[in-house]
């Protein structure tokens, strides 16, 4: 067995006791089948289906937690083996940082994977055993955009996790990010927009700069065809871009995971282990 592929089995197995993990699994979880349970009981209670009462309130609450989630995970990954003295451990034996890194990128994006599907796994449980079946295929989807968003701030959290020298540090900055992605954004843009007296334009390609707004616009457009919801900026967002929505949206979110890995691993491999 290869020592990347003990690194990874033991990382799987050190992430299943996480308590982080558990904790946000079971919240998700909690939370996933609530909003399916209200959704599809409004469903039958309207007649509609499909994007409309369920899987809308789904994208509200995976941009409040989701991010929370990767970020607060990803700061976790590396300070903590350092303060207990594991990396330094770790790296005594014949084992490469490049080995070491690769393994916490894997291991993360296979724990996010599992909470993220028990969390929908829940919500589909409930919504089948309601008949809420038509809405399953959007919820699929959203899953999946759920899990590259998840993982994605995972990676700015690595960032993190390799830069501080205490948990309690890192922890803090996460908290920060998280504000500043899911509630701060927003304001922030709308602020600039009224002092700078900026153009729609350039304010949507602001906006796809973030991941968790990138998330939102990929999500409305992939499951109800239509960005009309998001008001002007959607429709300018359908003119500009058309069919193209979806694919420019991800690679939104795949530039900051790509970006922050490639980051995170430049402060990684210089740094000191412990």
């Amino acid at each position: 067995m290869s020592a990347i592929s003990v690194l990874i089995d033991y990382n799987v197995r050190d992430s299943i006791r996480n308590r982080w993990l558990q904790v946000y699994a079971v919240i998700f979880a909690l939370l996933a089948g609530s909003v399916a349970l209200g959704g599809s009981a409004a469903a039958s209670f309207t007649g509609t289906g499909g994007f409309g009462p369920v899987v809308a309130q789904f994208v509200v609450l995976v941009m409040l937690l989701a991010p929370l989630m990767g970020l607060t995970l990803g700061v976790d990954a590396v300070v903590r083996d350092r303060e207990r003295g594991i990396f330094a451990y770790v790296l005594a034996q014949p084992v490469s940082r490049a080995q070491y890194f690769v393994s916490k990128i894997v291991v993360l994006a296979i724990a996010l994977c599992a909470a993220v599907l028990f969390g929908f796994g829940v919500a589909a449980l409930f919504m089948g055993a309601l008949g809420s079946i038509d809405a399953l295929a959007d919820l699929a989807v959203l899953l999946g955009l759920t899990w590259l968003l998840t993982v994605a701030m995972a990676a700015v959290g690595i960032v993190v996790s390799v830069t501080a020298r205490k948990a309690p540090t890192a922890l803090g900055i996460a908290i920060a990010l998280w504000l500043a992605f899911t509630m701060l954004g927003d304001m922030g843009l709308m602020a600039t927009a009224l002092a700078t007296r900026i153009g729609i334009g350039p304010l949507l390609y602001a906006t796809l700069l973030n991941p968790v707004e990138a998330f939102r616009i990929a999500a409305i457009a992939q499951l109800s065809g239509s960005l009309d919801a998001l008001g002007a900026g959607g429709r300018l967002a359908s003119d500009v871009f058309g069919g193209w929505i979806l694919p420019v949206t991800v690679a939104a979110i795949l530039l900051w995971l790509f970006a922050s890995i490639a980051c995170a691993w430049l402060v990684f491999r210089r740094g000191d282990a412990v």
